[in-house]
């Protein structure tokens, strides 16, 4: 497997596939830290988002070069031990480790978390996926449309809330105007919502192997060879007609055959929930991202929890929102260390209040 890595004077190592971990880079490299990105050799193309096109600038497209600037590139193949020498020694020198593969696929080549943190100590490892790390459908691939499909986000906006990035790169670079989408992407085919026989599956399929996995799913084996689709490039120019024909399929099924034959298979996809659905999702409840408190007026209440985790502490229990002045005494005396006599004062001459809770 080849991968890319870039590096950023606190020096952050990448090891990317897609656009999560370029954009974690490049905000990275705005204050003069330097990025180094791993890609893949041995398939000549790289990471998925150089072929994300068109609008091109003579090999490269408009979506890469947006979101990888302040980078160097290094590229070696970690599917080798000599290479994943490499990845380590490269770690060792770094402040920050990044990585987005699917959980375990590190790992299984010595470049997990508990084989990093070995040699680099010093260092923050910093892994992006889908899902999270374990849990139920921890091995999915996600990407941000499906994201915003499975979150409850499309349901509320219909067409996707996206960056605007590579949408000013291609005007910047190439003098393309932007369209409105919708669900789809520009540079993408296909990657957009489905509708289907009671609901609405998004799928996106960011290579042509992923493509292949779409065609076949679908039972439309014929579209993998066609040369008008062989190329993300072909089936960008070519849209109309293919998202035509896999419309036609997706609307001959319910959402619930879909999510199941997609199941497995590598390709991101995910239902357009409504807010119902997303917290009874398997994933939302395994990872524990609604949290209870109780309130000391309104009594018990739930609200969305972070989704970030650390492997060195737990989440704190989880405190209300403050009624207004709850902890002027408390900050006085604990923090700024007034003693009881100046914060009677205070009270006193309606300087500061404390709000009474029974």
């Amino acid at each position: 497997m080849l991968c890319e890595t870039r590096t950023m004077l606190a020096m952050l190592a990448t090891l990317t596939r897609v656009a999560a971990l370029r954009r974690t880079g490049l905000f990275s490299g705005w204050d003069g830290r330097r990025g180094l990105w791993t890609g893949r050799p041995q398939s000549g193309a790289g990471d998925d988002t150089r072929t994300w096109g068109p609008p091109f600038v003579g090999t490269e497209s408009t979506y890469y070069l947006s979101v990888n600037r302040n980078k160097k590139s290094i590229a070696v193949n970690i599917k080798d031990p000599k290479g994943v020498k490499i990845i380590k020694e490269l770690a060792a020198v770094c402040d920050v480790f990044v990585e987005n593969y699917l959980p375990g696929k590190l790992s299984a080549m010595g470049l997990g978390y508990e084989d990093i943190d070995k040699i680099a100590t010093h260092s923050i490892y910093c892994s992006i996926t889908g899902y999270g790390q374990t849990g139920p459908i921890s091995q999915r691939a996600g990407y941000d449309t499906v994201a915003s499909a499975v979150s409850g986000l499309m349901h509320i906006t219909g067409p996707e809330v996206a960056c605007l990035s590579h949408i000013a790169a291609n005007y910047l670079i190439g003098q393309k105007e932007a369209k409105r989408w919708g669900t789809a992407h520009g540079s993408i085919v296909p990657y957009q919502a489905f509708k289907t026989k009671d609901g609405y599956l998004v799928v996106g399929a960011g290579n042509n192997q992923q493509f292949a996995t779409v065609c076949k799913i679908l039972d439309l084996p014929e579209l993998i060879d066609d040369s008008k689709y062989k190329t993300n490039h072909l089936r960008v120019q070519n849209r109309k007609e293919l998202i035509k024909i896999l419309s036609e399929r997706f609307e001959e099924e319910l959402t619930s055959k879909w999510l199941h034959l997609f199941e497995g298979s590598g390709v991101p996809y995910g239902p357009i929930n409504n807010i119902k659905n997303v917290f009874a999702e398997p994933q939302v409840l395994y990872n524990g991202l609604v949290m209870e408190m109780e309130h000391p007026t309104v009594g018990k209440i739930s609200i969305p929890g972070p989704a970030v985790r650390y492997s060195k502490f737990k989440m704190s229990e989880a405190r209300p929102p403050p009624l207004l002045g709850q902890h002027t005494t408390h900050i006085l005396k604990e923090v700024l260390r007034y003693d009881d006599r100046a914060i009677e004062e205070l009270l006193s001459a309606g300087v500061v209040a404390q709000h009474e809770t029974h």
